[in-house]
């Protein structure tokens, strides 16, 4: 069973209309994530190019996990570019938490664009051996 669910998407935006070059500055990309679930969490993976920690927003509230995050992307002094297709500066997901998680004890790392969080199970949730005694 699942214990992480997407709750919300980005709609996705045509830059080269008119009607919503207004709009695109405001537009945000979905990151695309991995989910590795194992005996004692899940572990999840976000795809984050360009992404500093100072410009990475991650919020627990409730059964809500959020991923906020604003990239670094700048041309550099004396060039200009003559076409761009990535120009969207904002990364956003929402995911719903199984409230067999333990939200408490959440984990972030981030390296080289990539986000790792682990979020372990909660106590009640883990797998647990019980002893028998022979009598």
């Amino acid at each position: 069973m699942s214990q992480l669910q997407t709750t919300q998407h980005s709609a996705p935006v045509n830059p080269g209309t008119a009607s919503n070059a207004n709009r695109f500055s405001d537009a945000t990309l979905t990151p695309p994530v991995d989910v590795v679930e194992d005996a004692v969490g899940i572990t999840v993976f976000a795809d984050l190019p360009g992404v500093s920690a100072e410009k990475l927003n991650l919020q627990v509230e409730r059964d809500a996990l959020t991923i906020e995050a604003e990239t670094d992307f700048s041309i550099p002094a004396g060039l200009s570019s003559s076409h761009a297709e990535v120009r969207l500066a904002k990364f956003r997901r929402v995911f719903t938490l199984s409230h067999e998680l333990d939200t408490e004890n959440v984990q972030a790392e981030l390296s080289a664009g990539v986000l790792k969080l682990r979020i372990p199970k909660a106590a009640h949730a883990k797998p647990r051996r019980i002893e028998v005694r022979a009598t």
